[in-house]
């Protein structure tokens, strides 16, 4: 059913909204179809406002709560603010599912008081709620099945744990520690070595070995570009960007208590070829057959590929845990 033209979203201002916060998501944007396109966008801007309710000038508890309220009423197919036009402009041409922004919403709720994770599989957990979420929203604008929303869920959590390992340091400022506590144990770290900036030996182990579990989970996510129709390099693009972002933290020995380590245009830019090389010869899940097909976004799987759905936990899990990384060495 088309949307009345009352109810039409203002293109131009969900652009802004997008341009004006994330020149990663932006850039990748226009790799997609015009249709997908205007989904990601409208996507992007409800999740971006939420996240702005919470961190924005003016956020707190209220503000999430508006936030919330506009999701709802765009679901129920009765918005008012353009966000929500957007929203529901996509929800009649894509099932995207209320779940994900449930879920979202609970990870915003934990950033509305100081944060203290205790575990990996809490920030494991953390990461799936903030931008997990956002992977399983998008995979059905980009034309992929439940593998291919399986999948985008392990690349919104490598996208969001780089966030957690290059903004540390802005991250203490609002008292907010989201490596993981027993992990700061292990290596010796303690959250005042943190808020002196002090760049130890076992800080630096502690940041290689999440550096290591972002990249395995970089390559879970990459290998279901395959399972996509349309906007697999603008995906791609925007995956290698934050992928670089980890390069960066590791050239500089992982000094990101003072300074936060970002991608100039420039490199943005010479990343678009590797992008789309990754959109025409998408990397293989780890252990499958060099010879197994992907899929070309019909529904078919290669044989290596799982069939439990992702939200279901393995026998004796959590549901977040199931989606496990391969140990780098």
């Amino acid at each position: 059913m088309k949307m009345p033209a009352s109810m039409e979203p203002d293109w131009k201002a969900l652009l802004r909204v997008l341009r004006a916060h994330s020149a990663t998501f932006y850039l990748g944007s226009l790799l997609f179809p015009k249709e997908a396109r205007k989904g990601a966008w409208a996507v992007y801007a409800a999740c971006r406002l939420g996240d702005e309710a919470v961190d924005g000038e003016g956020g707190g508890p209220e503000a999430l709560e508006a936030w919330w309220a506009g999701v709802e009423r765009a679901y129920r197919g009765r918005p008012l603010a353009e966000w929500e036009k957007g929203l529901a402009w996509a929800l009649e041409r894509w099932d995207i599912p209320f779940e994900a922004f449930l879920h979202m919403r609970e990870g915003f709720l934990t950033d509305l008081g100081p944060v203290r994770l205790g575990t990996e599989a809490e920030l494991l957990r953390y990461c799936y709620q903030v931008a997990g979420t956002v992977g399983r929203m998008m995979a059905p604008i980009a034309g992929g099945g439940k593998e291919a929303e399986a999948r985008a869920v392990k690349l919104g959590q490598a996208m969001q744990l780089t966030n957690i390992l290059r903004d540390v340091g802005e991250d203490l400022e609002r008292d907010r520690v989201y490596l993981p506590l027993d992990l700061l144990r292990a290596h010796g770290v303690e959250v005042e070595d943190l808020r002196a900036g002090r760049v130890t030996p076992g800080y630096r182990a502690l940041m290689a070995h999440l550096e290591g579990k972002a990249r395995a989970l970089y390559r879970e996510g990459l290998a279901g570009l395959g399972h996509l129709k349309v906007g697999r390099a603008a995906i791609a693009l925007a995956a290698l960007q934050y992928r670089g972002i980890l390069d960066k933290l590791r050239l500089s020995g992982y000094d990101n208590l003072g300074r936060r380590a970002h991608l100039k245009a420039w490199e943005r830019a010479l990343l678009l070829p590797k992008a789309f090389l990754a959109a025409r010869f998408p990397p293989r899940p780890e252990g499958s057959p060099r010879w197994a097909p992907f899929s070309s976004g019909t529904g078919a799987t290669s044989a290596s590929t799982t069939t439990r759905p992702f939200w279901r936990p393995s026998p004796g899990g959590q549901w977040w845990a199931s989606w496990s990384w391969t140990p780098t060495t």
